[in-house]
Order: C-alpha cells, then sequence, then structure tokens
C-alpha cells in the first residue's frame, strides 16, 4: 500500500502532461485571435471616425498647439491656421481691456513728497484734437459727433483736423467745434498743445509721420479702426516680398498708445500688428447706418427661416445647427405650407464640405429634399438676411458684445430669435423687440417658431415685434460706446496742473449718452453711401504705390501709363557712361599732376603739414547766412528738438536755430549743436529738464567765438506754431529799435502772459506760475533762492507786481548781448540750486517732481520759463512789449513805478560777479565732492583760474624755450669737427710750379 500511495505509474505521467501542453497551447491560440479581433475592431473605429470627420468639418482634429486656438470667418482664410474654439467655452479672444487700462493708470503721488503738497487749479479745460481723412458722411463721422457732444459735456475741448473738406464740417461748426482743413500731412500743428489726439480710419494714416518725430512722440494717441481692409491685404505681403512695407504699418501700429476696435474680430485679424495696445469698445451705427441704403428686390411667397451664428467659428457649431434643425423639424409637418418653408444655414466655408454636412444632417431628420441649403457667409449675409422672413441665432457660445449679424438682422426689420445669452438679454427684450428662448430648452425655441408663422406667413405681432427691434437697434449700444471712450481717455491722458479734470460721463444727460445723434445726419444720410471700404482700399493701393511695390493690375497699369520709358532707359544709360568717363578723366589727370611733382624731403612734407594745420581755422568756408549774419546787429536764436518743428523754424539770417539733439537737426543748415558745444546735453536727462532753456547755456558758453553781435534774442518754435513769432514789420521796427536805442538797455517780448491758453483766467504772475507747476512754484524760488544765497530764512518772496501790465512767456524775448551774460550767470546758479533739490529727491530715477502731478521728465522747465521776468525786473531793466504783427511797442512795468519794490541788491552785477567767482574757485579748488551741475553748465572762471592760465601760459613758454635749447645743444654735440692730424700746407697752383721749374 506504502509503494502504490507513494508513486504515479509513469504512463499516466506522460499523458497529464501532454494534455497540458495541449491546453496551454489552445488557451494561447484563442489570446492570439482575440487580440487580432481587438487590433481590427480598433482600425474599424478610427476608419469610420475619419469617415465621419471627412464630413463635420468642426471636428477636425488638429495638433495640440492649435486645438484651442480660435477660426476666423470663412473669408478670412489666411487666418485659418490660428485654431478652433471647444464647444462650450466663454471667452471668444481672451482681450481683457482692463490689463491695457491698468498700464496707463495714473500713478497716486502719495508719499512722494513730505513738504509739499501738490494740487490742481482746473484754469483751462483738457483739450482733444480729432484727426479725421476726410468729412464726408459715413457711420464712422456719426459716431464720433455723438462721442464728442458727450465729451464736450463733460468739460473737454474738442477741435477738429481733416485731410480734406466734406459736408460733416457744418456739423462740426453747430456744435461749436473749430475745423482745420490741412493742406499737408508734414507738422503744421502744434500737438503738444492738446492733451491726447484721436485718429480716425486708416486714411489718416499719413499724419503719423509726424507723431512718431520728435517732440511729438510723447503724446497720448488713440487710433481707431473700423474695417479689416489691411487686415486681408497684408496677409499677401510676406509671400510678395513686401517686408519693407509691413514692418512700416507694425512702426505705426506700434506709435497709437492705444487702437481701438469696434468688435472683438478685428483685433485677432490685425493680430500681426499687435503690440500690446489693442482695445474694443463695442459699438457702432454702421450696420442701422448700411440698412438705410439697402435695396432689396420683391419676395417671392416661400417662407424663408434662416439660421446664423457666431461671427467666431468653433468645433461645436455643427452640433449646434444639427440641434436647431432637429427642433424645426415639426413645422415640416404641416401640409398647408409645407412646400413654401425653406431654411437657410448661413455659416461655414464656400470652399468647404460644411454642406454636404448639413445636407446629411437634413436627410437623417427627414427634411423635404431642398428644404435645407446651406450658405457661406462670405459676401452673402446681405442678400440672405433682406430675403429672410425669420432669423434664428443659432449660437450658444458667450461673447464680449452683441453679434453684429444679429444687429443687422433687426436693422433689416427682421423679427429674430435668440438663446437667452447675457449679451443678447441685455439689448433685446422679448416679445418685445424680439424673442429669446432657454438654451437649454429647444422646445420654447420650436413653439416660438410655430407661433411666429401662422397661416403660411409671419403673423402681425412677430412684424410689429421686428419693427420694434428696427426701432431699438438704430441707438442699439451707443451708451457703451460713450462710456467706453470716456474710460479710455480717462486712464491714459496724463493733465497738467493747471487743467481741470472732466465730469464723471454718468452726469452726461440720457438723452446725451442713450443714442446716436442721428437727427445731425437726416440731410446727408441719402445722399452719402457708404463706401469706406472702397476707399481704404484706395488709400491702400496707394500706399503700396509709393513702395515701388504695388502688386498685380496696378504694376501693368503703371507700365501701360509710362509711354517714355524705354527712352528714360536709353537716358539713364547715356548718363551712366558720361559719369564713369568724367571720373576716369578725373583719375588721370591726377596721377599726371602727381608724377609731375618735384620730390621734397620729409622736413619740407612735415612743415606744411603744420602750416596747413594753424592755417585751418582761418581757411573755412562759411554759408551766405553766416556772412550776412556777421555785420546785423540782432541774431535770434530758436532752439528745436526732432524733425516734427522743421517746418516751424525761420531759414533767412536774422534766425539761427539750435537743435538741442544731434538727431533732429535740419540737412544744409548752418544750426548750432548744443551738445558740441556743451556736454552736458549729450546727457538726455537734462537736455529734457531744461527744454529750451538749455539753449542759453550752450550759447554762453564762450559766446565771443559764437556770437559776435550786439544783441541776443530767443525765440520758441511754438510761438510761430501758434501763429505769435514776429512779421517782417515787427522785426524792422524791433531793429530800429536797437539801433537808435529807444529803450536802452531793455528786455523785448512779444509773447503776452496774460493771452497764454494756459491762463484764460488772465492770473497774476505767482498765480500762473503755481497754476502750471503743482501749485508750488513760490516754493520752489523760495527754496531755490534760499540755498541759492545761502539764506537760512526767507520771508517772501521777490514782488512781482498786479499793476495791470503783462509779462513774458515762451522763452521769446531779445537782450543786449551783455545783458544776456549776466542773466546767464544769475540763471547757472539758480538751476543749480534748483538742481540740487530734484536730485535729493531721485527725480533723475524715478521721473516725479512736487512741480507736476504726474511723472514728467520736463520737470524745471515750467519754473525757468518766467524766470527771465524776475531778473529782468529785479535787476531794473525796462521791460518792452512788441506787438508780433503791427511792431508797436509798449512799455510794461515802468522803472518810476518799481522804486522801493526791486531787489537791486539781490541781482544786482555785482553781487552776481562775487558768488560766481567764489563757485569758479570752489570748482577749480575741486573741495566739493558730490553731484554739483554749476560746472558744467559753461566756463569755469575767476581772478585766480586766470592768473593760474598766465602761469600755465609763461610755464608752458618756460619749457619750450628749454628744449629749443637742449635740442641745439644735442645737435651741436653730434656735429662737432674732428681735429687736424698735422700742419696743412696748401699746394701752390700749377701755372706756379712750372715757372719755378723753368727757372
Amino acid at each position: 500500500m506504502g509503494s502504490l500511495e507513494s508513486g504515479i505509474p509513469p504512463k499516466r505521467e506522460t499523458g497529464e502532461r501532454w494534455l497540458q501542453r495541449n491546453r496551454s497551447r489552445s488557451f494561447l491560440f484563442k489570446s492570439r485571435f482575440s487580440y487580432i479581433q481587438w487590433i481590427c475592431s480598433i482600425c474599424v473605429f478610427f476608419f469610420f471616425v475619419v469617415l465621419f470627420q471627412m464630413f463635420l468639418p468642426g471636428l477636425v482634429v488638429t495638433d495640440k498647439n492649435e486645438e484651442e486656438l480660435l477660426l476666423l470667418p470663412p473669408d478670412m482664410l489666411v487666418f485659418k491656421e490660428r485654431g478652433v474654439l471647444s464647444f462650450g467655452q466663454e471667452d471668444v479672444n481672451n482681450l481683457d481691456p482692463t490689463k491695457l487700462l491698468m498700464s496707463f493708470h495714473k500713478e497716486a503721488p502719495d508719499g512722494f513728497n513730505t513738504t509739499t503738497m501738490q494740487r490742481r487749479f482746473g484754469f483751462r479745460k483738457p483739450k482733444l484734437a480729432l484727426v479725421f481723412a476726410d468729412l464726408l458722411a459715413d457711420p464712422e463721422q456719426l459716431l464720433m459727433v455723438t462721442v464728442s457732444k458727450a465729451l464736450l459735456e463733460i468739460g473737454y475741448s474738442i477741435e477738429v483736423y481733416s485731410l480734406e473738406d466734406g459736408p460733416v464740417h457744418r456739423i462740426w461748426q453747430q456744435l461749436g467745434v473749430s475745423v482745420t482743413i490741412l493742406e499737408t500731412s508734414t507738422c503744421v500743428i502744434d500737438w503738444l498743445s492738446y492733451d491726447g489726439v484721436i485718429v480716425n480710419s486708416l486714411e489718416a494714416r499719413s499724419m503719423f509721420t509726424c507723431f512718431m518725430q520728435e517732440p511729438f512722440k510723447s503724446i497720448p494717441l488713440v487710433w481707431t479702426i473700423n474695417d479689416e481692409t489691411l487686415a486681408v491685404r497684408s496677409r499677401q505681403y510676406s509671400s510678395t516680398g513686401h517686408t519693407q512695407l509691413l514692418t512700416d504699418w507694425k512702426k505705426t501700429f506700434t506709435r497709437a498708445s492705444v487702437v481701438v476696435f469696434h468688435n472683438f474680430l478685428l483685433p485677432i485679424l490685425y493680430s500681426e500688428f499687435d503690440a500690446g495696445n489693442f482695445y474694443v469698445i463695442p459699438g457702432s451705427p454702421r450696420e442701422a447706418w448700411k440698412a438705410k441704403n439697402l435695396d432689396f428686390p420683391p419676395k417671392d411667397d416661400d417662407i424663408v427661416i434662416s439660421i446664423v451664428g457666431s461671427q467666431f467659428l468653433y468645433k461645436g457649431q455643427w452640433l449646434e445647427h444639427a440641434l436647431l434643425l432637429e427642433a424645426l423639424r415639426p413645422l415640416f409637418n404641416s401640409e398647408s405650407y409645407k412646400s413654401h418653408l425653406k431654411i437657410i444655414v448661413l455659416g461655414g466655408e464656400s470652399a468647404s464640405n460644411y454642406s454636404v454636412a448639413i445636407e446629411t444632417i437634413s436627410q437623417n431628420l427627414t427634411y423635404p429634399k431642398d428644404a435645407v441649403k446651406h450658405v457661406s457667409v462670405a459676401g452673402n449675409v446681405d442678400k440672405i438676411l433682406g430675403s429672410s422672413d425669420l432669423v434664428i441665432y443659432g449660437s450658444f457660445l458667450e461673447e464680449q458684445s452683441f453679434p453684429e449679424i444679429l444687429m443687422k438682422a433687426m436693422a433689416l426689420g427682421k423679427p429674430v430669435v435668440a438663446p437667452d445669452l447675457l449679451n443678447i438679454k441685455k439689448h433685446v427684450d422679448d416679445r418685445v423687440t424680439g424673442y429669446l428662448f432657454p438654451k437649454e430648452n429647444l422646445k420654447v425655441m420650436s413653439q416660438i417658431v410655430l407661433d411666429v408663422i401662422t397661416d403660411g406667413k409671419i403673423s402681425p405681432l412677430a412684424q410689429n415685434i421686428g419693427l420694434m427691434g428696427k426701432t431699438a437697434v438704430k441707438n442699439m449700444m451707443a451708451l457703451e460706446t460713450i462710456e467706453g471712450y470716456a474710460t479710455l481717455l480717462e486712464n491714459i491722458l496724463k493733465f497738467s496742473s493747471e487743467v481741470a479734470s472732466p465730469k464723471d460721463i454718468q452726469t452726461v444727460p440720457p438723452k446725451l449718452r442713450e443714442g446716436w445723434s442721428w437727427h445731425l445726419f437726416e440731410a446727408l444720410k441719402d445722399g452719402s453711401p457708404d463706401n469706406r471700404t472702397a476707399r481704404s482700399y484706395e488709400f491702400i493701393a496707394n500706399v503700396e504705390g509709393h513702395w515701388n511695390q504695388t502688386p498685380g493690375d496696378s504694376t501693368k497699369k503703371l507700365r501701360v501709363v509710362n509711354d517714355d520709358s524705354f527712352v528714360y532707359e536709353i537716358w539713364e544709360g547715356e548718363r551712366y557712361l558720361q559719369t564713369i568717363n568724367s571720373k576716369k578723366r578725373q583719375e588721370d589727370e591726377e596721377l599726371k599732376g602727381r608724377a609731375l611733382q618735384d620730390h621734397v624731403s620729409w622736413e619740407e612734407v612735415y612743415k606744411s603739414a603744420k602750416r596747413a594745420d594753424r592755417s585751418k581755422n582761418d581757411l573755412h568756408e562759411r554759408d551766405e547766412g553766416e556772412l550776412e549774419r556777421t555785420g546785423q546787429l540782432l541774431c535770434i536764436y530758436e532752439p528745436y528738438f526732432g524733425e516734427g518743428t522743421w517746418s516751424f523754424l525761420h531759414e533767412y539770417p536774422l534766425y539761427r536755430g539750435v537743435g538741442m539733439s544731434v538727431k533732429g537737426r535740419r540737412p544744409g543748415m548752418d544750426d548750432i549743436d548744443a551738445s558740441s558745444r556743451l556736454p552736458l546735453f549729450s546727457q538726455p536727462y537734462y537736455r529734457d529738464a531744461l527744454g529750451d532753456f538749455g539753449a542759453f547755456f550752450a550759447i554762453s558758453n564762450k559766446i565771443d567765438r559764437l556770437h559776435r553781435n550786439a544783441w541776443i534774442g530767443f525765440q520758441s518754435w511754438r510761438a510761430t506754431a501758434r501763429k505769435e513769432s514776429l512779421s517782417e514789420i515787427a522785426e524792422n521796427a524791433l531793429l530800429n529799435a536797437i539801433q537808435t536805442r529807444k529803450h536802452g538797455d531793455a528786455l523785448y517780448f512779444w509773447v503776452r502772459m496774460d493771452k497764454d491758453p494756459r491762463n484764460p483766467l488772465q492770473k497774476p504772475f505767482w498765480s500762473f506760475c503755481d497754476s502750471i507747476n503743482a501749485g508750488n512754484c513760490r516754493f520752489a524760488y523760495n527754496e531755490t533762492l534760499k540755498k541759492m544765497y545761502s539764506v537760512k530764512n526767507m520771508d517772501s518772496l521777490p514782488p512781482m507786481p498786479e499793476d495791470g501790465d503783462t509779462w513774458s512767456v515762451m522763452q521769446s524775448w531779445v537782450l543786449p548781448t551783455r545783458s544776456f551774460v549776466e542773466f546767464v550767470m544769475f540763471s547757472r546758479m539758480f538751476v543749480d540750486s534748483l538742481d540740487a533739490q530734484m536730485y535729493e529727491e531721485e527725480h533723475h530715477r524715478t521721473n516725479r517732481c512736487y512741480l507736476s502731478l504726474t511723472k514728467d521728465k520736463h520737470c524745471y522747465s515750467r519754473v525757468l520759463e518766467l524766470l527771465v521776468n524776475v531778473w529782468a525786473y529785479h535787476s531794473a531793466r525796462r521791460i518792452v512789449y512788441i506787438d508780433p504783427v503791427t511792431g508797436l511797442m509798449e512799455e510794461q512795468h515802468k522803472q518810476k513805478d518799481r522804486r522801493g519794490k526791486m531787489w537791486v541788491d539781490w541781482f544786482g552785477y555785482k553781487t552776481l560777479k562775487t558768488m560766481d567767482e567764489d563757485l569758479a574757485e570752489e570748482a577749480d579748488s575741486d573741495r566739493r565732492v558730490g553731484h554739483w551741475l554749476w560746472p558744467w553748465t559753461g566756463e569755469v572762471v575767476w581772478r585766480g583760474s586766470l592768473e593760474k592760465e598766465r602761469q600755465r601760459k609763461n610755464v608752458e613758454k618756460e619749457e619750450q624755450k628749454k628744449r629749443s635749447k637742449d635740442k641745439l645743444n644735442r645737435m651741436r654735440r653730434k656735429s662737432h669737427r674732428q681735429k687736424a692730424i698735422g700742419k696743412y700746407i696748401k699746394p701752390p697752383p700749377e701755372n706756379a710750379t712750372l715757372l719755378n721749374a723753368d727757372a
């Protein structure tokens, strides 16, 4: 028993092992077969998915990077590669306007300076300039007129500039707005007089040539663009080699502080030009304007239902259309008007297979043949909507503004049915101006359509609702547009302290905020068709033509028109040959002349070079202006900065320009380079902080080498821009008064403070100075004079009387040259003391100072603008006003009335000269450590420095004598003669030797 229980027969064991192996093989075979089945099933599944995708383009598989991006409308096929939107996504383009506004938000000055308080005076209104390409009646003019009425109501002052005139000129004048027609796009306007500029439309781009030049680069500029013309056109630039033109457009977009669009589609189309300054203010009267000019043929008896959607394409659009078609299917159950009912799905691309997808969906829903038709958006919107009886908005996508296509349908008087999305129910009243249904319940939409269509036609109630919608859309979104522009300007404009802050837009009466100003355009609307798009294309074609790269037919037209092109080419070739031959003759003559020259020693060459170097300054050529200027009594200098000021500068000998920067100097003119005369102005900080006042320091530095006239004057280019520069009559009167010494040592000026636009209330001197310096002008003068004269306590300021006379502004005056040097001596010490305060406040780092409410790099300039009045009054100079037009002269603040009021001891020449020599001695001794501006503003001269200069020249002369003596000694040592070895006997002549031999 034990042996039987302990073992298994061998045959039994072999059979079981074979059976186990057989079962294992069967299992492996079955598993392998299941795996192959699984692979085949997956392949079949993906095959049907791909096949399904071919008929449903909304679900086309995209790259991972493109999956969540946006698809643009079908007529913008070039933007197709930018992606799609997921179904149910709420944000259309994620353009957040608050980010841009925050970048312009004014920084609060709290905590900047604890010793001073800044305040706003509000003596004048904020000024805006509106720039148009023309004044033709169109929706853009209607929009800007409506917005401007509201801006005028809250306190803005507006002026209009246009490149072409038009019928809207009269409307602007009715609003009390001045209109100027510009004959050229060059800089003929002082744009610094405005707090901001709004440029309208692409056609006004030519004005950007001025805004992209100094000193107008920093002006806040808003550019409104209302069509996609450039966006469509620019897609060809890269492929056709127009890269320079594309770059030029990008520079223009970058210059604008803000680029404003009226819908959220345009920023996507123009994304290639986005410099981070795009902003959307939704709303425009364009659709209501266009509806007035649309004319449609009579309709037939068919009832047409149009299904429209979002202007953006996204992945779930096909599903929305399928659900809507399913909800509309019960309409075809009625046999009475089944054959007269048509459904048009407006959307998708003309070149895509979306029509096949819509047809497949309609067949699956058992629609009658040809009852459902798909039409692409491109070029068909107006035609389809005009022939429709009912418009259904079939997009459930939450957009950032009211859909434009729905606005277009309402403007045509069509009853509309739309889901109760946030931005739709905000403007559409249910069953008053349209029909709304919950987007989660399409049965409500089906019931609405059944109620609208009764007895085979649109019900009278629905027709009345359509008419009510047409009335409502006429002024739709006007409130949002007006408030949008007011908010934008409030955030980007920086007002100086004399400017009043505009009122809140909510204070404007509702009548001015809640509708467009249609009543002003009633007489112009019918006679002015909206052809802005055609004008935009024509303008862009002209721009391309200027770059000599006009594509397509334009190039052919140019070739056909140019009949003399062949003759011109022959003439060009002949001129080229003549130039080559002329150069060759000159080279041959030069080589021939060099070959005939006698060879000289290096010593003679060296002497000739030294002689030429010594006479270099005496042989320089002078232009006609400099030669004529040498013999006259007066020279007036015009400081300027940048190319934008060139058109305001004079070009005859009485005037001479002073370029504050090397880059913006006029070519071909003998203008003075301020930075080369005074290295201080190579630093942009002091060039901006001092402004035109810096030209005084540049001219006075070693003035004898530059200015050889008995009198010197200065005139701001802004005076010329304001038409307050000297006329020819006034110039002759001024020169006659100078020559006859009619007023002696006097200050002549011609720009009055009481007529300055910054002083409409004609405030006195110190009040006006406070108003343009944030209320701290008196404090600045007090602290500066205390530091300048080393006085601890200063109870009062130099009195500037209120006697009915006026003062000089804008640095436009004339002085004797000797008096000017004295004024500069005083100014250098004043500016040095003022700069020491600002340097301690770190103005050079933050651009903030207590003389301005906002960041301001021109901090000193407004205080220094009035400094010449303080110096002239208290140094007992006569002050004479000369009328810039008539030349009549009138003395201001007569000397007999100043007695007992002038601080002559403080402003006398002896006092200033002593202080100047003390500073020069201190600068010469190098005792002061740290920041000190005074030595960099001009010459450092005192008696000790003159004596040191004399001693230095004597030492150099002695050293030169010693070097010459040492040189002679070296030459003598090198050329000493060798001593004779023996006595030299002179041999007799030959004749004498022969005679001795004969003897």
